[in-house]
């Protein structure tokens, strides 16, 4: 199996409530590179790449979220992986 990269747009009340902390604890567990950011249009993004059931697990985290945030969609692209990102962290 290759590794892939998954783009996730998550949309909702999830700003201000940790949930770049909250992806990155999951990454971190799952083996995952990437990063995670707040855009200023209201939503959080992310890149990660991994093995897919890794990456599944990610965006499965992502749809639920922190216990106060209130995620209405989650909006993802997949791709092949370019091995370029490191450490999952903010960005």
């Amino acid at each position: 199996m290759e590794p892939e990269r998954l783009h996730g747009v998550i949309k909702g009340d999830v700003q201000g409530v940790g949930f770049r902390f909250f992806m990155i604890r999951r990454a971190h567990a799952l083996g995952l590179t990437g990063w995670v950011k707040n855009r200023d249009d209201g939503v959080v993004e992310f890149v990660a790449e991994g093995m897919r059931r890794d990456l599944e697990q990610l965006e499965r985290a992502a749809q639920k979220g922190p216990q106060m945030a209130r995620v209405t969609a989650v909006e993802v692209n997949w791709s092949e992986a370019t091995g370029d990102l490191s450490r999952f962290d903010i960005t």
